[in-house]
């Protein structure tokens, strides 16, 4: 791969506004800030769904840590480049651009109620269609099918910036081509994913209505069936930050005593962690000689934070320079932050997570409540779905006419567009694509609401 084949400036819809002081891959991060469905993630859980606590951390918070970790990371690996002489100058500018923007839009797709809404989704489809009630529903096995079994985020969140924010086209927010090409983490069909030990293929990475997108953002950064170099980066940093900043979450919750956190960490007696814990102490110390005993649990847990960053963020760099070959020729496979220095203070991280924090009893109600409103605006948004006219708007005389007449109604345009557009995808799969889209958009909080307005008033 070729940084200048891979930092290409073009969209899919040729840009009609004019040029300012910003290089467009800067334009694409303003973009994606001031765009609707970023501001949704305010409203979206990371680990706690419904939180009413401030402190704690939605997904708009964990994407924006995300993407400042990960243009840190893509600033240090630019000036690296640029000593080497891989990269002209002012490319570094710009990779750390994509950084940025990979960083806050990489969790764009994911449905209300965090990953569970995800398995809510996929449990739907599996219970209401079946493999077999979904192939004789698009007489169509393979992708059209796995699209909807394997349901996953990171496909969503592809086409929800390169179709379903509306602006004057249907072209989303016609982020550049380079862009596009760093924030797809996964690169195999649904069909195809979870197959072979390649990381990057172990979830689906797009669906079918996105294939020919896929196509055009390969030939024109070069990249071929291989991930982008900057998904490496943008990925670490997303390790790097949910593993740490859900545990310092945990605290603040009162879910975890830093008592309970220490012991967890220190069990294992490893080195790595034993450096994350001296850190954190010459933190708090701040020039004094000692830390301060009557320090609250939440003001460890920060600082903890902080040095783990730290440490796990240089630990990276130094696996991205040593992978740095293989990764440009597309024959590495694996996870950077699994191959760094570092990697045992972020598995055992992310065991605590497993262990203490996710499998919460509050936690566990939540997300099946949250199963709950989403099996049941599935059930009923299907019904206007199904019906709805491929022209004009829905007739709500009947009960599905009442259901369809509530999708939202850029989704409801999005499908009208493309069922006509892309006719070689069956109208079904349009269809469930549209009840998807709706759903997947909602926050936690709007979902829950018009779920109860709808069942039970």
């Amino acid at each position: 791969m070729d940084w200048k084949t891979l930092l290409n400036k073009d969209r899919p819809r040729p840009s009609t506004s004019s040029g300012d002081h910003r290089a467009q891959f800067e334009r694409d991060f303003d973009r994606s800030v001031f765009s609707t469905p970023v501001k949704r993630l305010q409203d979206k859980a990371q680990v706690f769904p419904l939180e009413p606590h401030d402190a704690i951390r939605t997904r708009l918070t964990h994407s924006l840590e995300v993407s400042s970790v990960a243009r840190g990371i893509a600033t240090a690996v630019g000036k690296w480049l640029l000593e080497k002489g891989e990269i002209e100058p002012s490319m570094d500018r710009s990779i750390e651009a994509i950084a940025a923007t990979c960083g806050l839009i990489h969790d764009l797709g994911n449905p209300p109620f965090g990953h569970s809404g995800e398995d809510a989704i996929r449990g739907w489809f599996e219970n209401r269609f079946g493999e077999e009630g979904l192939g004789g529903a698009f007489n169509s096995k393979g992708q059209l099918v796995q699209d909807f079994l394997k349901f996953e985020g990171n496909a969503q969140s592809l086409r929800l910036i390169s179709k379903l924010q509306i602006l004057a086209d249907f072209n989303g927010l016609n982020l550049t081509f380079g862009t596009l090409s760093a924030s797809c983490k996964y690169i195999a069909p649904s069909h195809e994913a979870g197959t072979g030990g390649d990381h990057s293929k172990s979830k689906p990475g797009y669906f079918a209505s996105e294939n020919k997108l896929i196509k055009q953002i390969r030939v024109s950064t070069g990249t071929g069936e291989a991930r982008n170099p900057i998904t490496y980066l943008v990925e670490a940093a997303d390790d790097i930050v949910y593993s740490v900043a859900d545990v310092e979450d945990a605290v603040k919750k009162g879910v975890l005593a830093w008592s309970a956190v220490k012991t967890f960490l220190d069990e294992p007696n490893l080195e790595i962690v034993k450096r994350a814990f001296a850190s954190m102490e010459h933190i708090l110390k701040a020039g004094r000689p000692a830390v301060p005993k009557d320090l609250p649990d939440d003001v460890y847990a920060s600082a903890f934070r902080t040095s783990v960053i730290s440490i796990v963020v240089e630990s990276v760099l130094k696996a991205f320079q040593k992978n740095y070959d293989a990764i440009r020729s597309g024959s590495y496979h694996g996870e950077l932050v699994n191959d760094c220095d570092a990697a045992q203070l972020i598995d055992h991280l992310k065991k605590l997570g497993r262990a203490k924090v996710y499998s919460t009893a509050s936690n566990l109600k939540l997300e099946l409540m949250g199963r709950n409103v989403i099996w049941g605006l599935l059930d009923l948004f299907w019904e206007g779905a199904k019906d709805l006219p491929i022209e004009g708007p829905p007739k709500p005389k009947t009960f599905s006419g009442k259901a369809g007449a509530l999708l939202s109604e850029n989704y409801r345009r999005v499908f009208q567009h493309f069922v006509k557009e892309v006719p070689e995808l069956p109208e079904n799969y349009h269809r469930m694509q549209l009840v998807t889209d709706y759903v997947c958009g909602m926050t936690d909080s709007f979902a829950k609401r018009l779920h109860a307005e709808l069942t039970n008033g």
